[in-house]
């Protein structure tokens, strides 16, 4: 009876006593500087899955998924959470996660899940230590307003106007120094007695002054 048992034991296959498992490495702190991060997930599967998910969740619970990655030996598609801007890559074993024009108030810590889908059993990581994605706020920076004028077309202009005004000044001067000129040479002296008509000499005008010729001004005639 015992060799019969012996027997039957001998023909019943062994189980497969491997365990499929998948195991995610992140590094535990990120920070971003420029609103921009880039999330690598590391992970390590020993299964024969053909068609895998990643995505990327926030928060302690994990309550929000960000983004999320499906590929398998032919096709790849991916899809964001419309609060985030998130695009998942896959590349041999890591998944990478890029996420740009982060906020301050998306700083939390992130947790990447790996999944594979097909064919069964479904397997999906364990809970890692996630990552600490540190969001800093962007000092604000004050521009000076430009002029609405272009530096050459002022200076263009200035020197324009430097150029006629002197112009202008040695038009100025040139016309005083003739001017001066003119006045000094009419600045003869000029005989203003008083002269006073014929046969009128005791009407008022003083006797030392001569008797105005009054034929000087009449017409003359043939």
């Amino acid at each position: 009876m015992l060799l019969g048992i012996l027997v039957v034991l001998c023909f019943i296959p062994t189980a497969d006593v491997t365990e499929n498992k998948i195991l995610v490495d992140q590094s535990p702190l990120l920070t971003v500087a420029h609103k921009n991060a880039t999330l690598v997930c590391n992970y390590t599967y020993n299964g024969t899955g053909k068609e895998f998910r990643a995505s990327l969740h926030k928060g302690t619970d994990r309550a929000v998924e960000v983004c999320f990655i499906l590929w398998n030996t032919t096709k790849i598609s991916s899809n964001s959470n419309k609060e985030f801007n998130c695009e998942g890559i896959h590349d041999k074993d890591k998944v990478i996660f890029n996420l740009w024009n982060m906020s301050v108030n998306q700083t939390d810590i992130y947790f990447c899940k790996i999944e594979a889908m097909y064919p069964p059993p479904y397997v999906y990581n364990e809970k890692s230590n996630g990552t600490v994605i540190h969001v800093k706020e962007t000092p604000m920076q004050i521009q000076e307003p430009q002029s609405a004028v272009p530096l050459w077309t002022m200076v263009a202009v200035t020197g324009i106007l430097a150029f006629y005004s002197m112009l202008i000044t040695a038009a100025f001067v040139n016309y005083w120094q003739k001017s001066k000129k003119n006045l000094y040479h009419q600045s003869d002296y000029m005989n203003m007695t008083p002269r006073h008509p014929p046969y009128q000499k005791n009407k008022g005008y003083p006797s030392y002054a001569p008797t105005r010729d009054y034929t000087a001004y009449r017409s003359w005639q043939p």
